[in-house]
C-alpha cells in the first residue's frame, strides 16, 4: 500500500509540475514573439521620450525664472534683507529661520 500511494503522489506532481512548466513556456513564448517585444519597446521608447520632454520643460522652467530674477538685480528693483538686519539678528519665516539672502524684497518702479 505505501508503494501505490508513493507513487501516485509522484505521478500528481510530475503532472502538476510538467502542466506548469508548460504554460510558463507558452506565456514566456508568447512574451517574446516579434510583435509583442516591437510593442514593448515602442511603449518604452515613449516613455523615455516624455521624461525627455518633461526634463527640457522643468529646465526651461528654472531658466525662466533665473533669467526673471537676474534681470530685476540688473535694474536695481530688487534688495535683499541683508542690507536692513543688523550683525546677529535672525529672520523667522513661519517660524523658521530662513537665510537672509534667500529673501528678496521687489521695489515698484517710479
Amino acid at each position: 500500500m505505501k508503494r501505490i500511494t508513493w507513487f501516485v503522489t509522484g505521478v500528481a506532481a510530475g503532472v502538476t509540475s510538467a502542466s506548469y512548466a508548460t504554460k510558463k513556456i507558452k506565456r514566456t513564448a508568447s512574451q517574446l514573439a516579434p510583435v509583442n517585444v516591437a510593442k514593448g519597446a515602442a511603449s518604452r521608447a515613449k516613455q523615455g521620450g516624455r521624461k525627455v520632454v518633461a526634463a527640457v520643460k522643468e529646465g526651461r522652467a528654472a531658466m525662466h525664472a533665473r533669467e526673471d530674477e537676474l534681470k530685476v538685480r540688473r535694474d536695481a528693483r530688487v534688495e535683499t534683507l541683508d542690507e536692513h538686519l543688523e550683525p546677529g539678528d535672525q529672520l523667522l519665516v513661519d517660524g523658521q529661520p530662513v537665510d537672509t539672502g534667500r529673501v528678496i524684497v521687489l521695489k515698484q518702479r517710479r
